[in-house]
């Protein structure tokens, strides 16, 4: 690669896809990601446990990973069980980890090196 470093701001389902593509012509990719998300998993968690929701920053963690089997691990969704269906396995992984390491910004440091 040429020592291209690239920056991206947004969230949603957007951001993932255009690190993607990034990180094919970038040595260093940096993602600015939105924190609003409150549907589904993330926003489950955001009210029950008072973190950040995580979803969008899973979803750019594993976008950029380079541990292919962790990033199957992290998009794991449950389909059933009381009080776990519908949780995304990343975003328990990153609130186990934010409790853990005492703070959203580690516990999601933490997420990135687990995905490499």
């Amino acid at each position: 690669m040429s020592g291209i470093k690239s920056v991206a701001i947004g969230g949603g389902t957007g951001l993932p896809v255009a690190l993607r593509s990034m990180r094919r012509y970038a040595d260093k990719v940096t993602a600015i990601v939105s924190v609003a998300d409150d549907g589904g998993s993330s926003g489950r968690l955001r009210r029950d446990i008072g973190i950040l929701p995580p979803g969008d920053i899973r979803n750019c963690l594993v976008a950029l990973a380079e541990d292919k089997g962790m990033a199957d691990l992290f998009t794991y969704r449950f389909r059933q069980g009381d009080g776990i269906a519908g949780h995304n396995l990343g975003n328990l992984i990153i609130a186990a980890l934010t409790d853990l390491y005492g703070s959203f910004d580690e516990g999601v440091r933490m997420a990135s090196e687990l995905l490499s």
